[in-house]
């Protein structure tokens, strides 16, 4: 049941930082027009700064659950992954609760407050005379925040199963660094040479 529920979380974590991540896309084509008729045609449009910080800042607030649901929030982890499975979760778990959860729900009623009394006035940017709405990505902040806040109950739990049974659950797997591929091909062609020296 546990289980499910974090695996659940962790679904959706991904399945909305998924949809938020073709902000990217939106954004490389709005810059890319803005560079053209800037630079091509001398005639720069009054939008594209707000447009970019907008989708940026999209892609921002919603992707924030999707990295924790994946542990590739940035960490100093020098002696971290050092120590034991038990001991790790006991650290993470300390810091949640210590840090963590006080940020993450002031942030969600914070932004709460900050986003409706910008939805309430329709505001728009003040950064050029297109009149831009930002109020739809400042109503992001408490979402991100509350689907963060979701994402960080579901790694709580993910703590407790490790204390239990001395060993992390495994993560949902979508996207693997560069890096850790080219680690784990190395590994393997170097297996095979000793193999194969080994057969000799």
């Amino acid at each position: 049941m546990v289980n499910r529920f974090i695996y659940g979380v962790d679904q959706l974590s991904k399945t909305i930082g998924h949809a938020f991540a073709w902000c990217i896309v939106i954004l490389t084509l709005g810059t890319s027009y803005e560079v053209f008729v800037r630079y091509a045609l001398n005639d720069p449009t009054s939008w594209a700064f707000d447009f970019s910080y907008t989708m940026y800042g999209a892609m921002f607030f919603m992707a924030g659950a999707y990295t924790l649901s994946r542990g590739a929030h940035v960490r100093a982890d020098m002696f971290y992954r050092l120590w034991r499975p038990r001991t790790q979760a006991a650290i993470e778990l300390t810091l949640y609760i210590l840090f963590f959860f006080p940020g993450i729900l002031a942030l969600v009623f914070s932004g709460w407050n900050y986003g409706f009394d910008s939805m309430g006035i329709r505001e728009v940017s003040v950064n050029s005379p297109a009149g831009v709405p930002i109020w739809p990505l400042k109503m992001l902040i408490p979402f991100g925040a509350g689907l963060l806040a979701l994402q960080g109950v579901a790694e709580v739990l993910r703590c407790i199963v490790c204390l239990r049974e001395n060993g992390w659950l495994p993560r949902l797997h979508d996207v693997e660094e560069l890096e850790k591929q080219l680690i784990e091909q190395h590994s393997r062609a170097a297996m095979q040479e000793t193999q194969q020296g080994a057969a000799r």
